[in-house]
C-alpha cells in the first residue's frame, strides 16, 4: 500500500514538475561549440564545418536560454535546404522539433516530429519526443481546465454570496 501511495505522489510530482526526457545544455557547452564553428571556418573542410554547425545547433536548441533556442531554430531553418541526405534532413528536422518544443510551440514541434517519423518510422528519439509533446499538451489542457473550473467556482461563490447578502438586507 505504501509503495502505491509513493508511486502516486511521484507521478503527481512528475506531472506538475514538467519533467521530460530531453536533455538540457549549459551555456559553457554552447560557447565551446561556437568556438569550434569559428575555428572550423578558418580553412577547414566543408564536412567539418557542417559537423561543427550541427553540434552548435544541437547545443542551442537544448539550451536553457530562450534566446539560444531561437538562434538554434533560425540556424536550422536556414540550413534545411542544404541537406544532402535524408539522414541529415531527419536530424535537422528533429532538432527543429526540439527547439519548437523548448520554445513552447507544441503544435509546430509535433508537426516536425511527424515529418521525422515519415522518414524513419521507428526512430526512438522522435517517438519519445512525440510522446513528450503529447504529454505536455495533455498536461497543459488539464491545468487549463482546472484553472477554468476554479475561476467558474469562484465566480459562482461570489455571485451566491452577493445574492445571500442582498436577501438578508431585505
Amino acid at each position: 500500500m505504501d509503495s502505491k501511495i509513493g508511486n502516486f505522489f511521484e507521478s503527481v510530482g512528475h506531472f506538475f514538475s514538467g519533467g521530460d526526457q530531453i536533455p538540457w545544455c549549459d551555456s559553457d557547452i554552447v560557447t565551446g561549440c561556437e568556438r569550434e564553428v569559428a575555428e572550423a571556418g578558418k580553412g577547414s573542410s566543408d564536412e567539418l564545418k557542417s559537423e561543427c554547425i550541427m553540434r552548435l545547433s544541437w547545443a542551442l536548441v537544448h539550451s536553457k536560454r530562450p534566446e539560444d533556442v531561437q538562434r538554434g531554430i533560425a540556424m536550422l531553418e536556414a540550413s534545411l535546404g542544404g541537406s544532402n541526405s535524408p539522414m541529415q534532413m531527419r536530424e535537422k528536422i528533429y532538432l527543429l522539433a526540439v527547439g519548437y518544443y523548448r520554445s513552447g510551440d507544441y503544435a509546430r514541434s509535433r508537426q516536425l516530429v511527424e515529418r521525422c517519423l515519415e522518414i524513419e518510422p521507428q526512430w526512438r528519439q522522435a517517438l519519445t519526443l512525440r510522446k513528450t509533446i503529447e504529454d505536455k499538451i495533455t498536461k497543459d489542457g488539464v491545468i487549463g481546465i482546472g484553472i477554468a473550473a476554479t475561476a467558474v467556482t469562484a465566480v459562482g461563490l461570489l455571485a451566491g454570496g452577493i445574492v445571500a447578502a442582498l436577501s438578508r438586507k431585505k
